[in-house]
């Protein structure tokens, strides 16, 4: 079976080709383009518009580099949500256009699910616990009866939001990751002492850091050393969602521990997991930089175990949906 899967739920067009012929070597294609703004956050409009100028090319790409003719293909995989509204409904677009031109079933993917599943396959892990980071989300997640449960997530802003508008705020990014570290992180390793009486927000099982990036920015303003006020905001946002983690961990007694999403790739993050899994005798999986991101082959893989439990949509019901959290969706394939 070979499926394409399309994503661009915000800055990245990508268009992944799999197929479940060979373990070893399912990825056929993955190309992607991503928008980077020249100043400032993401605007959804611009955004939109780079990923309708470059997608068509991208998903031509895809299927040279892949050597399968269109017709081929088995199922058009795209994600519907959740994300920015304009940018999602450039996929759609295409993958509405794409699946009536070739009479292929379309099948509705979401994102964050397109994550974790890309996960497990990347990592060989099997039920774990995932904590998935990054610009737009921070969630602990767990598998229970047909459906991955959020045990706790941000009540406000998430991690990487906070790491990235803290570093354009003081002049630090873009951009914000450099060699595979955030700038943020890059910044704390200068750092020597840990500032008092900076919120650490962790209520219940869910956590917040718009009061902490609050507190960075005052204190940066007040002439505060920046290496520090960089460590302060680094080990009191990675320990609150360890700890959220660690509840998460104990509480459905699994004994796997994987982080997704683009923040995942944090080297100081991914040391902070493997000493709490040591303390809890459990095993760590971090999903490779490179799919860690958005990319099309998340979709592309999701969308393929969808088609096999019998998951597809008609042309008029594929709508974007910018709020379709995870725990609405059912998982029949495991």
């Amino acid at each position: 079976m070979i499926v394409v899967g399309i994503e661009s739920s915000a800055h990245t067009f990508g268009v992944g080709i799999v197929t479940d012929g060979d373990e070893a070597n399912f990825i056929l294609a993955d190309e992607r383009v991503q928008y980077i703004p020249k100043h400032g956050g993401i605007h959804p409009r611009e955004s939109s518009r780079f990923l309708a100028e470059k997608g068509p090319q991208i998903l031509r790409n895809a299927f040279a580099k892949s050597s399968i003719d269109p017709r081929r293909i088995d199922a058009v995989a795209v994600a519907l949500g959740p994300g920015l509204g304009p940018c999602l409904r450039v996929g759609a677009t295409v993958a509405r256009t794409l699946s009536a031109y070739l009479n292929k079933p379309l099948v509705p993917v979401n994102h964050a699910v397109a994550h974790v599943e890309i996960g497990s396959k990347l990592t060989g892990l099997k039920d774990p616990v995932t904590v998935y980071l990054s610009g737009g989300n921070t969630a602990v997640i767990a598998y229970i009866d047909r459906r991955y449960r959020v045990f706790g997530e941000t009540l406000d802003i998430a991690l990487g939001n906070l790491l990235d508008t803290f570093a354009r705020e003081v002049g630090l990014g873009p951009p914000y990751v450099v060699g595979g570290m955030h700038v943020v992180d890059r910044c704390a390793e200068g750092g020597k002492r840990i500032l008092p009486d900076f919120p650490y927000v962790v209520k219940g099982q869910d956590m917040a850091f718009s009061g902490l990036l609050t507190a960075s920015l005052r204190a940066y303003r007040k002439g505060v050393d920046l290496n520090d006020i960089c460590l302060t905001l680094r080990e009191i946002a990675y320990n609150s969602v360890l700890e959220v983690s660690a509840r998460c961990l104990m509480h459905t007694k699994k004994r796997e521990i994987m982080l997704v999403g683009g923040v995942a790739a944090s080297p100081i993050l991914r040391e902070k997991f493997a000493e709490m899994a040591k303390i809890y005798g459990a095993s760590v999986g971090v999903v490779p930089p490179q799919y860690a991101v958005d990319n099309g082959v998340m979709i592309a893989w999701t969308g393929l175990l969808s088609y096999k439990a019998g998951v597809v949509t008609d042309l008029r019901s594929a709508i974007v949906r910018q709020r379709w959290r995870i725990d609405e969706v059912e998982i029949p394939w495991r």
